[in-house]
């Protein structure tokens, strides 16, 4: 063990920090409110609802403009009622006379449905003739205008019944008009006729009935055809849905675009996106269990050849040499299982759900390096671990501490079985800007440029390095370290002259850790 670490020390003093394993939490269920569970449904609703909202309104704005309609002809005709009394009216000796005769008075009332009214006043309000009780108008616009000789309508009521009003003023004195200096208030005689409403409700209805019930009818004409017209719009998802049914379990071959429609176009791609990905996840893990079957093949059949060798001898030095085989190809089948079972779960951690934390990355390596001590000493090693300088600061990451650990475990094991006695294998934390660097540094045979990238698959192994293993140690280092946005590069160990053991030097870049700005208070 160097002394490139002042601060590292392997006394019984030293109790390296555990790092319990985070607990997985489930993510929440999504609730049931927000699961749309028909899409029929939920284009039905939004076709429907604005319907049955819009009818109404139309009964009644129908209603509004059945009644304007209906009011036409009646007042047209107590227009010229009013206009025909009118002429009625006279001035004899500077006052006002009318009176109908009693037979025109008959026909001015003869209504079959309605009851009607009028009435005759004089300048000063006196009753020429007609109904006393019906009202007169109010001193308003209107009024105003009916003075100047125009008929005008109002709203009243007489007995509590309503009724429609048509009523002028006649000016008695029209030759006041043409003096120089005519009088301030003509003389103006009132005429009013009025009548109930009965008719023109009735003629309203008759409107209203006759635009409602057509309504009624292609109501439910229009509600079928809105149905029909989903059902015919959705069958191409149908289509699809029994397409998709009829594949055989195997199938992951994409769906062509050309066959559905347009609108789901995307959900289509997004879709074959998916079985691409699962496919070749699925083709991934075949080609991991094939080999990894093929690995494991070896070290079982040593393992079965030296029980059997041991049964067969009788010298006990033979059975000794034999046992001490059987525990070695033991100890290299139990290495491949436990990484076998390192990468598997390296592969599924983002499936995980687990969160990443900030960690002190010095002190994680300060720990893995300790793990690692004694099997320094076995291979006559300098295990040394350098820490970051003082004015570098803190050097933090995000991530998971059991992965990086395993990460930093298999880079140093890696190192220690290539490097020969005698050499050193140095860890090395230390800051470039923002970016945390991790570097694992060895005086061993070193690696081809050709063959960096290679290094990283599974069981794949350098040839003629004669050194013990399973080739799967660095493809879980690239794991871990692609899911924590680590770039990992492969040097020559800059601090070697020896050109038979130059030596290499992997190097692990980590992301800034970002922060999320504070709450504002």
């Amino acid at each position: 063990m160097n002394e490139r670490d002042a601060g590292f020390t392997a006394g019984p003093e030293y109790t390296p920090a555990t790092t319990a394993e985070p607990t997985y939490v489930p993510p929440n269920p999504e609730p049931d409110e927000n699961i749309r569970h028909s899409l029929f449904g939920e284009i039905l609703d939004w076709m429907l609802a604005p319907l049955l909202l819009l009818w109404p309104m139309s009964i009644a704005i129908t209603y509004l403009v059945a009644k304007s309609i209906a009011n036409q002809p009646f007042d047209d005709a107590l227009e010229d009622r009013v206009t025909v009394l009118g002429q009625q009216i006279r001035s004899v000796g500077g006052k006002a006379a009318g009176q109908l005769h009693p037979s025109g008075r008959d026909i001015l009332r003869a209504d079959d449905v309605d009851s009607v009214y009028y009435l005759l006043a004089g300048p000063d309000g006196e009753l020429l003739d007609g109904d006393r009780d019906l009202p007169r108008p109010r001193m308003d616009a209107a009024d105003e205008h009916a003075r100047s000789g125009a008929v005008e309508f109002r709203n009243d009521s007489i007995h509590g019944t309503p009724i429609r009003v048509a009523y002028t003023y006649i000016n008695l004195d029209p030759l006041h008009e043409r003096s120089p200096q005519p009088p301030l208030e003509p003389p103006l005689a009132l005429v009013q006729v009025a009548e109930t409403l009965d008719k023109r409700a009735h003629l309203a209805g008759e409107i209203i009935k006759g635009v409602i019930l057509p309504q009624f009818i292609i109501l439910p004409v229009i509600l079928a055809l809105v149905w029909f017209a989903l059902s015919r719009g959705l069958t191409p998802l149908a289509e699809l849905q029994q397409r998709i049914r009829a594949r055989p379990q195997d199938d992951l071959s994409p769906i062509d675009p050309r066959q559905v429609p347009e609108e789901i176009s995307p959900l289509v791609g997004s879709f074959n996106d998916m079985l691409e990905r699962l496919g070749e996840s699925m083709a991934m893990q075949k080609r991991f269990i094939a080999d990894a079957a093929h690995q494991m093949k070896t070290p079982l059949a040593g393992m079965r050849m030296q029980s059997e060798l041991a049964l067969r001898q009788l010298d006990p030095a033979e059975i000794h040499r034999s046992l001490e085989q059987l525990a070695k190809s033991s100890e290299s089948a139990t290495r491949l299982v436990n990484q076998l079972l390192a990468l598997a779960r390296a592969e599924n951690q983002p499936q995980a759900g687990l969160a990443f934390a900030e960690i002190d990355l010095p002190v994680l390596a300060r720990e893995t390096v300790r793990d690692w001590v004694q099997a320094s000493f076995a291979g006559e090693i300098d295990l040394g671990f350098e820490p970051p300088a003082a004015d570098e600061g803190p050097v933090v990451i995000a991530g998971q501490p059991l992965m990086l650990r395993e990460l930093l475990s298999n880079l140093i094991d890696n190192a220690l079985r290539y490097t020969p006695a005698g050499g050193s294998v140095t860890v090395r934390v230390r800051r470039d800007g923002e970016r945390a660097l991790l570097e694992v540094e060895d005086t061993g045979p070193g690696i081809a440029p050709n063959e960096r990238e290679r290094v990283f698959e599974r069981f794949y192994r350098i040839l003629g390095s004669n050194t013990q293993g399973s080739g799967l140690g660095l493809a879980i280092v690239r794991e871990i370290a692609q899911q924590h946005g680590a770039e990992i590069d492969i040097f020559n160990n800059p601090r070697t002259q020896s050109k038979r053991f130059p030596g290499s030097l992997f190097r692990l870049t980590f992301p800034p850790v970002l922060h999320e700005p504070d709450a504002a208070p």
